[in-house]
């Protein structure tokens, strides 16, 4: 996989996108991550890639040519699945979201900035918008490393253990069980019996009856959306 990113503020994706499994993904060639500065694409002699927009609204809004001479030259090189915009009033980023867009091959994830971008970016130009939730952030670099972060991790070889992903809470529409490791007594708090029972199907059980406890009781809205 290839994802490209375009940001105003690319200092900001170095961190969160060179550490953990994201940087061992990178490593074994798993994934291939660039971050371009949107910048890069201005034919302003200050590199200006802002400007007001037309109405009486306060704000700065990410202009239209660089986006799209920037989004226009990674397309001529390769095929990208997916354009996709961070904005808080795109589709909520879930654990389907994530497995699919696993599935892709090349990926360009614009982040907004400012007030936004030009309506006709989104218009001609992105495929898919995601938001990560009901709140606004200075720009969507951050957005952009969850997406990132939430789709390496499902690629083959990511993980040291693959099986592990399978487990997560929302895989199945449901939150993960309890866990619990090692003292199996800690100042009297003790990992419940079955767990160190050594029987692997009473404990699948447990933690299938468990993982649907937890769900009804601090997510029940994911078992409403599956009824």
């Amino acid at each position: 996989m290839r994802i490209d990113i375009l940001s105003a503020v690319p200092e900001l994706l170095e961190s969160p996108l060179n550490h953990s499994i994201i940087k061992r993904a990178k490593e074994k060639s798993i994934v291939e991550i660039h971050i371009h500065n949107i910048r890069d694409w201005s034919k302003d002699k200050y590199k200006r890639i802002d400007d007001y927009s037309f109405g009486p609204d306060a704000g700065m809004v990410l202009q239209i040519e660089p986006i799209y001479d920037a989004i226009t030259e990674l397309c001529s090189a390769r095929k990208y699945d997916h354009v996709i915009y961070t904005s808080p009033d795109g589709e909520r980023l879930n654990q389907k979201m994530s497995n699919t867009l696993s599935l892709s091959g090349n990926i360009i994830i614009l982040c907004g900035h400012y007030k936004g971008i030009d309506q006709r970016i989104r218009d001609f130009l992105i495929t898919k918008e995601i938001s990560i939730g009901d709140y606004v952030l200075t720009g969507g670099e951050l957005a952009a490393a969850v997406i990132i972060d939430s789709v390496v991790r499902l690629l083959p070889g990511a993980m040291s253990d693959e099986t592990s992903a399978l487990t997560d809470t929302f895989q199945d529409d449901l939150l993960a069980p309890p866990i619990y490791t090692r003292p199996a007594d800690f100042k009297g708090w003790k990992v419940p019996d079955i767990l160190i029972s050594g029987d692997h199907k009473k404990i699948k059980d447990w933690q299938e009856a468990e993982a649907y406890k937890r769900t009804k009781l601090l997510r029940p809205d994911l078992l409403e959306e599956n009824e």
